[in-house]
């Protein structure tokens, strides 16, 4: 990233999000997952700039230095795109490219369903179009793959909360370690289930040594943005999956409808959201009517765009320069 880096807080469908910022052009949003923020696209921002594109990254609601509301009801789907809707008009334009990864993917994939007016592309990273409802509801993935399945975990409010915030950096170093492709375990990928009687950290061993694409600063990075939320660091995140019962009921008059804007998907073959299934057997991509890819990198786990940021970035631009042309 360069100097020209910028950040600044924006007052977007009732919530106050941080926004980081770079270049001018077209409007590309880039929207993180879980549990991320702005900092997971560090090494997008200035690729994408240069390439003639104004580049926007929010924390988004719950996360890191923006707003977290008290209220579990407030993160749905409905709210999520809302805030990026907003967002766009907010930053004085009519349309955006939205890029998500991981919860981000679902928040740009139901964006650009609802609103192809004002999302003229897409771009998911590692998680697929799971549609109407972003992710399969606890109620199915409990009886697909029992009751530790950790979305199904997540659910319980206040447990892996505490859990995470007792010691952030250790909990972010080992989440971005365990989840990745340079995990020694994660070569097979396999769906995350949580033995009784153990945490979501249990799962994850610390590692002796970290990735050549992580830093101790980078954690830092994310540990004291997190900070600030005090003993309720991860609740505003977490409160997105305490949601996707609710998301699949409210979008359900969406059924049926898929996504008609030129769309990319990019997924790390190590990723675990590979392992996961749909309980219909269906393909997700098949929603997409204009799909470029997919782009599949091998070796790469979950943390798709931190991973390998080379390709990413080369597959992004190859995308906007296709969507421009």
């Amino acid at each position: 990233m360069n100097s020209s880096l910028t950040h600044r807080s924006v007052d977007v469908n009732g919530v106050r999000l941080h926004i980081a910022e770079q270049g001018e052009g077209p409007l590309v949003l880039l929207l993180h997952g879980w549990p991320e923020s702005w900092y997971s696209w560090r090494h997008q921002f200035g690729a994408l700039a240069a390439a003639g594109y104004r580049v926007v990254a929010p924390d988004q609601r719950g996360y890191a230095r923006s707003e977290q509301p008290s209220d579990v009801a407030s993160y749905t789907l409905l709210h999520l795109v809302g805030d990026m809707i907003a967002l766009i008009e907010e930053l004085g334009e009519e349309q955006a490219i939205l890029v998500g990864h991981d919860w981000g993917a679902p928040v740009a994939w139901t964006a650009a369903m609802l609103r192809p007016d004002m999302v003229r592309a897409v771009a998911g990273l590692s998680v697929p179009p799971i549609l109407p409802g972003g992710m399969v509801p606890p109620s199915i993935t409990r009886t697909q793959y029992g009751d530790g399945f950790y979305q199904v975990y997540f659910q319980e409010p206040g447990i892996v909360d505490a859990e995470l915030a007792k010691d952030i950096p250790d909990s972010f170093r080992r989440i971005l370690v365990g989840a990745s492709g340079d995990n020694p375990d994660s070569t097979e990928p396999r769906p995350l289930v949580i033995p009784a009687g153990l945490g979501l950290l249990d799962t994850m061993p610390e590692s002796p040594a970290l990735p050549g694409w992580l830093t101790e600063e980078d954690i830092q990075v994310y540990a004291e943005d997190y900070a600030l939320h005090g003993e309720q660091a991860f609740t505003g995140a977490f409160n997105w999956y305490r949601n996707i019962e609710r998301n699949n009921e409210l979008l359900a008059p969406f059924r049926g409808r898929g996504i008609d804007v030129p769309a990319l998907y990019v997924v790390g073959d190590r990723d675990m959201v590979t392992s996961l299934s749909a309980p219909d057997g269906s393909n997700p991509l098949s929603a997409v009517a204009q799909l470029h890819g997919p782009v599949v990198l091998p070796g790469c786990g979950h943390w798709t765009q931190q991973e390998r940021p080379d390709e990413v970035n080369a597959a992004l631009l190859d995308f906007l320069a296709r969507i421009d042309a």
